[in-house]
């Protein structure tokens, strides 16, 4: 097979004139004479979709899903005495958010067969000080929302989900968006739907608990005559251009969605017969098609994930990516005392799991591409 370059894309999502249509309009009104960015009818709009197609009552625009944890943490009260329990399995901020209120992030084991957090292995860390608990649907795939909507009503404590993949991802054919206390969004540039490079959303169907991220985002401000600041807050808003540019990726997003859909799981049934390779899990109609993270099971192999991912990008051109080294791995964690140990499912995990180059626009012929320089390069390290 010709050799070729198959480069993890950067951008995620799809951006095609319709969007560029609807940014260059409020860009043009906004340069007017006498025009500006403010205000944002966008915003209402974009909001009012948005929660409606993942299945909440609200949702609250903001310039990340970073600021998004944050926020939900600021809400809830979250401070120094408490713990907040999450997966070692996902990008830093999910546990960095809870620190930075002064909490202390306890980790717990994920589900192997699923790569998302295990509720029993939640359950069995939740003390007097635990406050909330972060579940990641990871890659697009949903946690088991059930069981931590039982765990939140049996302890009393807050649910908040890390929904940064979860974009059209569904939990047993509704959408996720609805559970817990809230959920949060992202739209950065490598996420199936992108908003100029950044964005994010929470999510809730409590509308006091919107309120209060609302004002929280926006300076504290009760907006009126006079406009009060009632509370601290910041500036965590999107922009008006973001804004339009969310509206229109929303009225595509679906089809784009069951596109990627699709190729992942052609990927799969590509990857059939390379017994060295665990497929990506969970594939179906309620997974949100993210990110397709396969891993490389280390006990049938003498050599590492990362031997492999570098052998696949220097002999065959295919580039992949790490999502995620453990969240203890990270300086900030390190420098706090957080290190391996106590979920060793994760910690294997970790060390097995890279996401292919699939993305909507990748083809068959890049499919079967990816599947024989993977087993071409199993093959060569055996």
């Amino acid at each position: 097979m010709e050799k070729r370059t198959m480069p993890y894309l950067a951008l995620g999502g799809v951006y095609d004139d319709e969007d560029v249509q609807a940014v260059t309009k409020v860009v043009a009104a906004a340069a007017r004479t006498g025009g500006d960015f403010f205000p944002l009818p966008e915003e209402s709009e974009f909001q009012e979709t948005f929660a409606r197609h993942e299945g909440a009552q609200k949702a609250v625009a903001v310039n990340s899903a970073g600021t998004a944890l944050d926020l939900c943490m600021m809400a809830l009260g979250i401070g120094p005495g408490d713990e907040v329990i999450t997966t070692p399995l996902t990008f830093v901020c999910s546990a960095t958010t809870a620190m930075a209120r002064g909490a202390r992030v306890v980790l717990a084991d994920i589900d192997p067969s699923t790569l998302t957090i295990d509720p029993g292995s939640v359950e069995e860390r939740i003390t007097g000080r635990t406050k909330a608990v972060i579940p990641v649907h990871f890659a697009g795939l949903s946690c088991d929302c059930g069981r931590f909507e039982g765990i939140a009503r049996k302890h009393g404590i807050a649910v908040i989900y890390d929904a940064a993949h979860a974009v059209c991802t569904r939990f047993r054919g509704t959408p996720v968006g609805g559970y817990g206390t809230a959920s949060c969004y992202s739209f950065q540039s490598n996420k199936n739907m992108t908003t100029l490079g950044e964005g994010g959303a929470v999510t809730t169907n409590d509308p006091e608990f919107a309120e209060t991220v609302r004002q929280m985002k926006t300076f504290g401000f009760v907006y009126g005559k006079p406009t009060r600041v009632v509370r601290i807050g910041f500036n965590y808003r999107m922009t008006k251009p973001q804004l339009a540019a969310g509206i229109s990726q929303l009225r595509k997003i679906d089809r784009i969605i069951a596109r990627k859909r699709e190729n992942f799981m052609a990927m799969n049934r590509a990857l059939d017969g390379i017994d060295e390779i665990v497929p990506a899990p969970g594939l179906s109609e309620d997974h949100g098609a993210l990110m397709h993270v396969v891993r490389l099971d280390t006990d049938r192999v003498s050599f590492t994930r990362d031997t492999l991912t570098a052998h696949l990008k220097d002999e065959w051109g295919v580039g992949t990516v790490w999502h995620y080294p453990p969240v203890w791995s990270w300086e900030v964690m390190t420098d706090a005392g957080y290190g391996p140990g106590g979920c060793p499912g994760a910690e294997k995990a970790c060390a097995q799991v890279f996401s292919l180059p699939v993305f909507a626009s990748t083809t068959e012929d890049d499919i079967s591409y990816i599947a024989h320089a993977l087993g071409e390069s199993i093959a060569a390290l055996r």
